[in-house]
C-alpha cells in the first residue's frame, strides 16, 4: 500500500496537477462559468413548464411555445457565450486586454458559424458549436498575443482614452483573425464547425460510454486521494463535454424528443458524488454516532456541508487523503454508483439529467429536479445513500477502533 501511495504522489500526480493548472484549461473552466446563468435560467423555465401535476400540465399547454422561447434563448446560445467567456479568460491569463480577447473570439466564432449559402447558422450557437467556440477562442487570442508581444500594433498618443487606444491595439490582429476565418469559410468552403466536431467526436462518444465515464470517475477519486481537487483539475476537459450533453438533453426534453445523452452535467455531481465526491456524506453519518469523540465532533462540523455536497472537512479532516483505510471505499463506491446509474438510465428506468441545477443541491432533491421531476431519480438517490453507507461502515469501524485506542492512550 505504501508503494502505491508513493507512486500516486510522486509519479501520477505531478503531471496531472500541472495539467490542472494549465492556463488554457483554466481559461476553458473559468470561461464556461459565463454560460451557467443562461443554462440555469433556462432550466428554471423547463422545471416550471414540466411540473408533473396533471392540473398544472393542462394549464401550461397553451403556453408551452412561449416557454420554449426562454429555453431556446438560453440553451441555444451557450456556445456563443462560451466564445465570449473563454476569449476573455484566456486573454486575461496571457496579460492582454480581456475585452479585446472576448471580441475577437466572438467574431471568429460567428464567421465560423456561417453555412455554405453564406447565411448565419444559429444552430451552431447551441451545444453543437461548443468545441468550435473553444478552438476559435484559442486561435484568436493567440494571434492577438503574438501581435502584442511583438509590438506589431497601432499605438495612439497618451492623451487618447484607454478604451479607444486598446481598440486600435487589436485592429491589426483583429483584421488577421477575420481574414483567416473568412478565408477558410468562404473562398475555401471549409466547414470549420464540422471539422472540429469530427475531431472531438471520439471523445464525446467515449465520455457517454460506460467505460469512459467510469475511467473519468476513477481519475477524479484517485486525484482526491492524493490530495488534489479531482473535480476541479479535470473541469477544463470535462465541462465542455458534459455541458454540451446537458444542453442537447434539455432541448430534446423541451420538444418531447428522445434524450440523447446519459452522462450529461449532473450525472457525476448529483448521482455519483452524492453528498460530495466519494459519497462521503454517509461516512459523516457514521461519525455522528461514533464512539470516538474526535469523529463525533468532526461529524457535527461536516454534516451541514455534506448535505450540500461540500466535503472538504471530511476529505482533509478524517482524513481521506493518503489514508489506506478509506482508500478502497472512496474509490470503489463511485465506481459502483457510476455503473448502476448508467445502467438504470440506459434501460430507461431513470431519466438522464435534462436541467442544470447547482451541484450543491442536496441528495434526492438534486437528482429529482435535474431529471425533470422523475420520482425514480429521487428514489435511486436514496438507495445510493444506503449502498454507500453499507460499504463505508466496516472501513469506518476499523478507523474508529484505532481512533478510540489513540484517544484512550492520550487520556
Amino acid at each position: 500500500m505504501n508503494k502505491f501511495m508513493d507512486w500516486l504522489q510522486n509519479v501520477l500526480m505531478p503531471p496531472l496537477a500541472k495539467a490542472g493548472n494549465n492556463k488554457y484549461l483554466v481559461s476553458i473552466r473559468n470561461g464556461l462559468v459565463l454560460t451557467l446563468p443562461a443554462v440555469i435560467s433556462g432550466s428554471i423555465f423547463l422545471i416550471i413548464a414540466n411540473i408533473p401535476i396533471p392540473a398544472w400540465t393542462n394549464f401550461m399547454k397553451p403556453y408551452m411555445d412561449a416557454m420554449g422561447v426562454a429555453v431556446n434563448g438560453s440553451f441555444g446560445i451557450i456556445s456563443l457565450l462560451a466564445a465570449i467567456g473563454i476569449g476573455y479568460e484566456l486573454a486575461k491569463a496571457l496579460e492582454l486586454d480581456a475585452i479585446n480577447g472576448a471580441g475577437l473570439s466572438t467574431m471568429a466564432f460567428i464567421v465560423a458559424s456561417f453555412n455554405s449559402k453564406y447565411t448565419l447558422d444559429t444552430a451552431n450557437f447551441a451545444s453543437s458549436g461548443l468545441f468550435t467556440a473553444i478552438v476559435c477562442s484559442f486561435i484568436s487570442v493567440l494571434i492577438l498575443n503574438l501581435f502584442v508581444k511583438k509590438n506589431w500594433v497601432i499605438k495612439l498618443p497618451n492623451g487618447v482614452p484607454a478604451a479607444v487606444s486598446q481598440s486600435f491595439v487589436s485592429l491589426i490582429p483583429g483584421f488577421l483573425v477575420l481574414l483567416l476565418f473568412w478565408g477558410l469559410r468562404v473562398p475555401l468552403h471549409f466547414d470549420i464547425n464540422l471539422f472540429v466536431q469530427s475531431i472531438f467526436h471520439p471523445l464525446l462518444f467515449a465520455m457517454n460510454s460506460l467505460p469512459g465515464i467510469m475511467f473519468y470517475t476513477l481519475l477524479v477519486s484517485v486525484l482526491w486521494v492524493a490530495g488534489i481537487h479531482g473535480d476541479m483539475t479535470l473541469e477544463g476537459i470535462s465541462d465542455p463535454i458534459f455541458l454540451q450533453f446537458l444542453t442537447a438533453n434539455g432541448i430534446a426534453y423541451a420538444h418531447h424528443q428522445t434524450i440523447p445523452y446519459l452522462t450529461s452535467s449532473g450525472f457525476s455531481s448529483l448521482f455519483v458524488n452524492v453528498g460530495g465526491t466519494g459519497a462521503t456524506i454517509m461516512l459523516v453519518f457514521w461519525m455522528l454516532s461514533s464512539k470516538s469523540k474526535a469523529y463525533r465532533e468532526l461529524g457535527k462540523v461536516a454534516f451541514p456541508g455534506a448535505l450540500f455536497e461540500i466535503n472538504e472537512p471530511v476529505i482533509f479532516g478524517f482524513p481521506i487523503v493518503m489514508n489506506p483505510i478509506t482508500l478502497i471505499p472512496f474509490i470503489v463506491i463511485p465506481q459502483i454508483l457510476t455503473a448502476l446509474t448508467y445502467i438504470l438510465m440506459s434501460v430507461h428506468l431513470i431519466r438522464p439529467a435534462v436541467m442544470m441545477v447547482p451541484w450543491t443541491m442536496p441528495p434526492i432533491i438534486g437528482p429529482l429536479m435535474a431529471t425533470g421531476w422523475d420520482w425514480r431519480a429521487g428514489v435511486w438517490s436514496a438507495i445510493e445513500l444506503v449502498i454507500a453507507g453499507a460499504i463505508y461502515y466496516p472501513f469506518f469501524k476499523v478507523a474508529e477502533k484505532q481512533m478510540v485506542a489513540q484517544e484512550a492512550s492520550e487520556a
